[in-house]
């Protein structure tokens, strides 16, 4: 078998790893998905070396695992990865690390912090700006000399407003003040009881441990709670205030930019816009009417997938290895 892989289709993979999860997806040149899965979360981060590295590693090579079964016997031939974090001098790191785990040469993969995937994905360079919210949140336009311009996400400590953990930070703040004045408070507040039953109990050393015990994107996923409170009949109030004022500082992010480069269209990306229509909606009433602004709906790995099954077709022979497996 192994004297007809000259026969066999190269397959193109994408990743788009945050801090929740990694997903990925196996494609086509003609863009046929032929699989696609998720594992736990990555950042660049974990790339200055130690156990982050060995980490990523891992997981890279349980996604080399997962997608087997969908090769059929193809060979992945490049690779295009989204990193929350990533910059450009981690590039050999990763590519060692991927190449190792797909089977394919270094210079097969390419990375990109994950907004600027989602940019490459979705505008030519100098066309439009992605404001991205999921476990963080960042705006970023990749201008007409294909540099990455970016406003906010600068992390939780600093910022990240309007991302889901800066949604379940403001409310676990909420419903603890309120616990400060008035202990059992939360019992009157579907917000807080919504919290309190995914962290899985009401009191503080429950709270305590999920928050600082918990990865960034563990506590970014408490921001289903506040979804779950704004879509009771009725509403919770403060819970729909809050996702409004998400929808506010994501705006300031498009605001921003426009400030800088001059008003261009706008793509909104991320899970935190769909947690509730309040976020997209308080968005697009702080922006300028005849701006335009869509949103995004499909998958950043799915279209990075794409474009890798096309980039292997114009490397090197030589830059996919045999199945390592």
């Amino acid at each position: 078998m192994r004297a007809m892989s000259h026969a066999r289709a190269l397959l193109g993979l994408g990743l788009d790893a945050g801090g929740t999860e990694t997903r990925w997806a196996l494609a086509e040149r003609d863009g046929t998905l032929r699989g696609r899965g998720r594992v736990a979360g990555m950042t660049a981060l974990q790339l200055a070396g130690g156990e982050g590295r060995e980490a990523v590693a891992a997981l890279l090579r349980r996604i080399a695992d997962d997608a087997a079964a969908c090769r059929a016997g193809d060979r992945i031939g490049a690779v295009i990865a989204g990193l929350t974090g990533f910059d450009a001098d981690q590039a050999p790191v990763f590519a060692q690390l991927a190449g190792a785990a797909f089977g394919v040469a270094p210079q097969a993969v390419q990375a990109f912090n994950d907004i600027e995937l989602v940019c490459h994905n979705h505008f030519t360079p100098g066309e439009g700006y992605v404001v991205y919210a999921g476990t963080g949140s960042i705006a970023a336009f990749v201008d007409e000399r294909r540099v990455l311009q970016r406003a906010g996400g600068r992390g939780a400590i600093i910022d990240d407003a309007g991302g889901g953990h800066w949604i379940a930070r403001e409310a676990l703040k909420q419903v603890w003040r309120a616990e400060d004045a008035r202990p059992g408070a939360w019992q009157d507040s579907a917000l807080a009881r919504a919290l309190f039953a995914r962290i899985g109990g009401s009191d503080w050393r429950t709270t305590r441990a999920v928050v600082y015990g918990g990865t960034r994107g563990q506590v970014g996923l408490l921001a289903l709670a506040v979804a779950e409170a704004a879509n009771e009949n009725p509403p919770d109030a403060a819970a729909l205030a809050l996702l409004r004022q998400a929808g506010v500082e994501l705006a300031r992010l498009a605001l921003a930019m426009c400030g800088r480069y001059g008003a261009r269209p706008v793509a909104l990306a991320g899970r935190a816009f769909e947690l509730h229509p309040a976020v997209e909606q308080a968005l697009r009433e702080r922006l300028p009417a005849d701006l335009p602004v869509r949103r995004l709906h499909d998958a950043a790995h799915e279209t990075a997938a794409r474009r890798a099954a096309h980039a292997a077709c114009a490397l090197p022979s030589d830059s996919t290895n045999d199945d390592p497996t």
